[in-house]
């Protein structure tokens, strides 16, 4: 059933809210966490410490407290770099969670069935007991409780994993989070395997909880380049075509890199700061994202769901503005 953050939630599917104060979530959470921890794949010229190293390099963020925590695997962007989401990975981790933020590939083309396969060899490399070699030994996975979140062609990643496109039979995913999704360069142009069918409520997920994210500033052109989450191909049809439970957001004065670091470095970095239509500074972004996510994982992983309906019905809200739909 659609429906909104006003009390009569059959009016409209849709609300919006204003910045009046700021969510606990928001913040960082009550876990002490480093700075997120690199670690490097078996190579021929660098032999691995580890019994099993992952098949690609990772970031991996963690409380530093002992305990069994859910597990939130964060697949980046197209031609970005795992490091450039390093603030938003200790922002999730701070809220008693294990992320693990996997570098898919170095350089690639526009096929993204080399994101969906390296993100099934992380998933299949977690199934096997490998992360524990990684975490001290006082901090455990629960990989009971595994969240998939993607951003921009991360995102579609993330969906076509969940959808089946490549096979696994690895973990079974609780949840999934699109972060401003992108399918491709317009309707018509999906960068191959296709996610989206523009066919509403098409994905099969089999209940599964999906959130999206969105930005408003996304599907704007910087000067002479394309806009970088085009209408047609980005947040809005990847939600419309999601099934019940979902919800999205939308933080309509924000672009589609906004969630990244503060400073993000080397050329890419840089190209980041110019390639897409920005808002005026990265970190309330950031933390609606980080926030947001934990909410998520905290309602579909961890059965509270305070902050996320506290979110959605207003009385608890994001540094960002927002437009809020969901599907319960």
């Amino acid at each position: 059933m659609a429906a909104s953050t006003s009390a009569d939630a059959a009016v409209s599917s849709k609300a919006t809210t204003n910045t009046t104060t700021t969510a606990n979530v928001f913040d960082f959470g009550k876990y002490h966490t480093e700075q997120p921890k690199n670690v490097e794949p078996y190579c021929c010229l660098k032999k691995s410490t580890l019994a099993n190293p992952p098949p690609k390099p990772l970031l991996v963020a963690m409380p530093s407290e002992a305990g069994e925590y859910p597990l939130l695997v964060l697949l980046h962007g197209y031609l970005l770099r795992n490091s450039f989401y390093s603030q938003l990975i200790r922002h999730i981790a701070s809220h008693g969670f294990i992320v693990v933020a996997p570098q898919l590939y170095c350089l690639t083309g526009l096929d993204a069935s080399v994101d969906i396969k390296s993100t099934a060899e992380t998933i299949k490399w977690l199934s096997g007991g490998g992360l524990q070699d990684v975490l001290p030994a006082n901090v455990q996975p629960d990989l009971k409780k595994l969240g998939l979140a993607g951003h921009s062609r991360g995102g579609k990643a993330a969906f076509a994993l969940a959808l089946g496109k490549v096979e696994t039979s690895a973990l079974k995913l609780s949840a999934l989070i699109g972060i401003d999704p992108v399918d491709g360069k317009r309707e018509g142009m999906q960068i191959n395997p296709p996610v989206l069918t523009y066919s509403p409520h098409s994905f099969e997920l089999g209940h599964m909880p999906v959130m999206v994210i969105g930005t408003g500033l996304g599907e704007v052109q910087s000067g002479l380049l394309c806009a970088c989450a085009p209408k047609g191909v980005n947040h809005d049809e990847f939600y419309k075509e999601c099934q019940a439970p979902a919800c999205h957001f939308v933080a309509k004065d924000y672009g589609h890199l906004d969630m990244l670091d503060d400073e993000t470095k080397g050329l890419l970095g840089t190209f980041t700061y110019c390639s897409c239509k920005n808002g005026k500074s990265r970190e309330p972004m950031r933390r609606f994202v980080g926030g947001i996510v934990v909410a998520f994982m905290k309602a579909h992983l961890l059965g509270d769901d305070s902050d996320l309906m506290a979110v959605i019905n207003g009385t608890e809200t994001a540094p960002v503005d927002l437009t809020i739909e969901f599907d319960i």
